[in-house]
Parts: C-alpha cells; structure tokens; sequence
C-alpha cells in the first residue's frame, strides 16, 4: 500500500508552458508538453496584476476577467437555491467566526458560490480562503485566489504553498480535494499541521490518505470524510456523472453512442451512473470490477462483466472509474483498434498510463482542446481525452445543482468540526454524522416543491426513531 508521504508525480499536470498551435495538423513530440490554447503565453506568476481593491494578493490568468466571473456566479447561484438558504440562516450566528480556511479545490462558477468563497465571510470567516485549481477556468469571488487553467506541476505546488505561507496570516482550517494541500501542509509546515482545527476531505483519494495517517498515528487533528457521506456518494458521483459523462465525450468526440461498445472499468457510483447514462442512449456496455458484490450489482443491471483484456480490441470507448492507478496500461493501449476513445472519470490521472505513451515510436497530434491523437507507427489513432484527467472537469460542466450538495455538505462539516466541543472529535477520520447528511437533503427538496411525510409518534415509537431523524443509521452508504 502506497505511503501517505509517497504522493504520486501528477505526470498529467503539464510541466512546460508553451502553447501550441490549434491547428489540427500540429503534430509534436511525445516528450513535450504544453498549456492549453491562450491568447497569452506569460506565466502569471511573471504578472503583476491588482484587483479593483487595490490587492495584488492572489494570481489569476487574466484579473480583467473578474467581471465575466461575478456574472458567471449569479447565473450558478440561481440552481444553488439551499446553498444560498444556508448561507442567509448562518449570517445571523456567524458559526465560522474566527475560522481561516486554505483550499486546494476545482474553481468554478458553482465553488464561488459556496460557503467557502464568495459566501465566506457572511458564515464569519476572514478572507483568507485561498483555493487552487488544475483544469477549470477560474472565477474571482473577492477572496485570495492563487489559480489558472493550464497549470503546471510547479505552478500547482506554488500556488499551494502561497496559500499556506502568508505573512501575517496563519489557516485553521483545510478543505482539501485529493490530499494534496493536507500532504503540503503535514510535510513543510508541520507546526501549522498541529494548529489546524479540523481536515474536510471530499476525495477517494486523499481519504485515503488521511486513513493511512491515523494508522501510522501521524494524525495530529481531526477529519471529516466527506466522500463517504450519503449525499457525496449518491449525488455527486451517481447523478452528476450519469450527466457529465455524455456531455463530456459529445462535446469532444461528437461521437453517437447507439450501438458503440464501451467498457466501463469500476461499478461504484460513478460507473453506475456512467453505464445507466450510456445504456439510455443505446450504446452496448460492458463492465470490469475486482468487487463481487458491485459486479454482482452490474449482472444483474444488464451488464456483462468481464476483464479488460477480452474486450480490448473490439471496444469503441473505454472509461475508467476506479479511483485507482495503472489501469489502462500501454499493453491495453497497444492492442485498441483504430480510433478507440479513452478517458477517465475516476481519479486525477493514475488510472490511465499516459507516461507510456510520452515515447519516442509514438507521435501526438492535438486534434481539439483536450483531445489528443495517439499515433502509433502502423498508423493505429487511439483518442485520449484531457491527457487521462477528469473528462468532466476537463472537457464539459458539472451539474450546478450537484454541485450545490456537495458544496453545502463541505460547508456543514467545517462548522461542525470547528464548532465541535473540546473531546468530541479526537485525532482520527470521521463520517459525517447522519444527522447533517439528511440536513442537506432537506434542504435541497424545495426545489422540486416535494413534501415529506411526517411519522405519528406512534410509527416512530414502532421504527424506534426520532420523529425527526436520523432515519438512517451512521453507517448506510
């Protein structure tokens, strides 16, 4: 098992910065690497930028484009209706007064929104909030925002440790999406590891790390781990890429999915929501799973599940969502027929073994943003979307309502553990308490105007229930 201190290389996040050219016929070398398209190839750590307020603390692609992103942000917060419920009951308490909170998330019109940056300091907390981001285009919410699209691997960690290292000003709180400002923090800022009140984790990943923390008993503050939360698990990664999976791949491939042969790697929530959505569409799926009962559960769904290596060479798209590694390998990659799409809604980008493709025999043609021809020396293309990355945050939008939930169940679980009493929460990983789980939800019913049924306290007393939840126990997934 991998040391929580042995991070993998993000071998995905590019480590030059040069632009190329969008032309379909630009062919390059696999050992190069490059941004995105930009009308601008200065680094914006080279910019000196200030904001309307006078601030040059933060970098951005581009400031000019603050106006563009506040709008962007009101056109978010009209499908983020609870958030902003939360939001407007918790200005009168103020339950983060005090709190500093560092941030290494995705930035998006819909984070902007949330408790943690435009709507912070009506919860009560200092604009400290500094959060960073790898694929999206960043929008500016008035808060220290160190973050551009096309990121490198050095710009990435730079930009974790501008949030971190600030004169004058020291985080209490982390809301971490991967481990990888946890990680940052733990290993060269130790004595502001052991000041932190509490660690949000929203990833499989950087769960997973902090687990292997606490067992090593390097754990020096509590977690919550929002990942296993009902409403993480059944609506961020079953609805929300039950969507995004089709809207990602159509809007990079323009492919038709009737009748295509696709293979799903992983039937958790996310593969669940990946196959219900091409299945509608008619495409002929198959499934791999090393979990009987997930495999179980995809029998009896209507999939065939098998191994990667009987449907490798008749497959017409693959995609992964196992939150682990290496699992398109290049022996895989080297037996795809012509034209196989791959890409990856699991994990960062371990799943897929782009570093075997980055060589000399093979040659890489940029097709679209985010799409890439894999040529191999017989002239065999494989389509490689977003270089392995998260297709959805690369190559499409995520559900703003989704989203919403998720951002009110991290906001809810940086009040309770920064509220929580002395002794509540000890120094180890901890669910979110069912209690705020089913808090989240409620919030949530008014936009589709549904009425819960109320249990007399007779049918209370038969069920053995709070009239008023629970109505689960703490550990249903």
């Amino acid at each position: 098992m991998q040391e929580f201190t042995k991070f993998p290389t993000k071998t995905g996040r590019r480590s030059l910065s040069r632009s190329i050219s969008q032309s379909s016929t630009d062919s390059y070398s696999s050992a190069a690497s490059y941004t995105d398209s930009s009308d601008d190839e200065v680094s914006p750590r080279e910019k000196q930028q200030t904001n309307s307020k006078g601030s040059s603390n933060f970098c951005v692609k581009n400031i000019k484009q603050a106006e563009f992103g506040r709008r962007e942000i009101e056109i978010a917060e009209q499908d983020m209706s609870a958030l902003i419920s939360l939001r407007k009951r918790a200005q009168g308490e103020k339950p983060l007064a005090g709190a500093k909170i560092v941030g290494c998330t995705h930035i998006t019109a819909q984070t902007a929104v949330s408790g943690c940056l435009s709507g912070g300091p009506g919860l009560g907390h200092q604009e400290g909030w500094a959060a960073l981001i790898l694929l999206d285009v960043p929008v500016l919410a008035g808060v220290a925002v160190f973050a551009w699209k096309g990121e490198s691997e050095d710009d990435f960690w730079w930009c974790i440790d501008r949030c971190v290292n600030v004169d004058g000003w020291q985080a209490n709180m982390i809301l971490d999406d991967g481990g990888d400002l946890t990680h940052w923090v733990y290993k060269k800022y130790p004595s502001v590891f052991k000041k932190i009140r509490g660690i949000v984790e929203e990833s499989v990943t950087g769960v997973h790390r902090l687990y292997q923390l606490s067992k090593a008993g390097k754990l020096c503050v509590p977690a919550m781990n929002v990942n296993d939360s009902v409403t993480k698990q059944k609506f961020d990664n079953l609805y929300c890429c039950r969507e995004s999976i089709l809207d990602g791949l159509k809007r990079t491939t323009d492919v038709m999915f009737g009748g295509k042969q696709v293979v799903v790697c992983g039937y958790g929530e996310v593969g669940k929501g990946c196959c219900a959505a091409l299945k509608a569409l008619g495409a002929i799926v198959y499934v791999t799973e090393i979990d009987p009962i997930c495999a179980l559960q995809a029998c009896m769904d209507g999939f065939r599940v098998v191994k990667l290596s009987e449907v490798i060479r008749q497959v017409d798209v693959v995609i992964t969502c196992t939150g682990n590694k290496n699992v398109v390998t290049r022996e895989h990659l080297d037996r795809m027929k012509n034209s196989c799409i791959v890409c990856n809604m699991g994990h960062s980008n371990t799943e897929i073994d782009v570093t075997s493709l980055r060589m000399p025999e093979l040659t890489w043609e940029r097709v679209r943003s985010q799409v890439d021809h894999v040529i191999w020396p017989d002239g065999k293309r494989v389509v490689l979307l977003a270089e392995g990355r998260l297709l959805n945050l690369s190559c499409s939008t995520v559900p703003t309502f989704v989203l919403s939930i998720t951002a009110t169940t991290q906001a809810l679980a940086l009040i309770e553990l920064y509220n929580a009493p002395e002794g509540r929460y000890k120094q180890d990983v901890y669910l979110l308490p069912k209690k705020m789980d089913e808090y989240v939800a409620s919030l949530h019913l008014p936009s589709f105007d549904a009425h819960l049924t109320e249990l007399t306290d007779d049918q209370a007393k038969y069920l053995g229930l709070n009239k008023n939840g629970p109505f689960k126990p703490n550990y249903y997934r």
